[in-house]
């Protein structure tokens, strides 16, 4: 077998550059940050990455993990809503395009690129009802308002971090497929718990301790879990739609 992959049906026609950008980004924050797959060859129709062994999932790797993930996000980006260094332009979570635009706080951030294009898109094809999407624009607005900013710096955040893009080998887990940018460590968090890991508690626990979160953090972790939640409504039907609807009732 190769010890390389090969990735060759592209989201779009810059998905892979702006990805191997983002990989490098991540790679470049620093040694004891979260460990990235090598990026071997890229070009907008090919994509070669180092193959992974994926390995069972241990506690001990999970700890590395959660405190390599704070470090990770401790590297920093110059401004919320950044595209990766050595990418301009915007990007792609999965299938979808995603605004890469550099903005002042996070609030106005999340509500402008995170929340509203997606739930205007899950509105247009019926995923998203009218009563949900009132809901999604009236926390939209206390975003832009300010009421959920805090005084963390912007993050350096791998953006796509469910568990399929989590792999556990026999060096540890390394991380693959982001959707890198300037963003809330909490997002990262989130979008983990949002569709579950292995060892979940255990890198759970570990960020928070080394990421020194302030107590009421779990509170939020469901207004970081929007956007996947509107992501998923575009692209995997209404019952996603109904639980962003579920979710944004809490911080209404």
């Amino acid at each position: 077998m190769s010890d390389s992959f090969v990735k060759t049906h592209p989201s779009g026609p810059d998905a892979y550059l702006v990805e191997a950008a983002g990989l490098a980004w991540l790679a470049a924050a620093g040694p004891t940050a979260a460990r990235i797959v090598e990026v071997r060859e890229v070009n907008p129709a090919r994509l070669v990455l180092q193959r992974l062994t994926p390995a069972a999932p241990g506690r001990r790797a999970a700890r590395e993990f959660g405190v390599a993930l704070a470090a990770t996000h401790a590297a920093g980006a110059p401004t919320y809503g950044c595209p990766p260094d050595g990418w301009s332009g915007d990007g792609y979570i999965g299938t979808q395009p995603m605004s890469l635009r550099p903005t002042s706080t996070w609030g106005r951030f999340y509500a402008e690129q995170r929340l509203l294009p997606y739930a205007e898109a899950a509105y247009r094809i019926g995923n998203l009802s009218t009563a949900a999407r009132q809901l999604i624009d009236r926390l939209a607005q206390r975003l832009m308002d300010g009421v959920y900013d805090d005084d963390r710096l912007p993050a350096r955040i791998h953006g796509d971090l469910w568990a399929g893009n989590v792999i556990f080998t026999e060096r540890g887990v390394v991380l693959i497929d982001p959707a890198a940018h300037g963003g809330h460590g909490l997002t990262d968090l989130a979008m983990l718990h949002l569709f579950g890991a292995p060892e979940l508690r255990t890198i759970t626990d570990a960020y928070a301790t080394a990421a020194r979160l302030p107590s009421g953090w779990r509170e939020l972790i469901g207004l970081h879990q929007l956007h996947p939640l509107l992501v998923h409504a575009v692209t995997h039907g209404s019952g996603y739609g109904a639980e962003a609807a579920a979710v944004a009732a809490r911080y209404r």
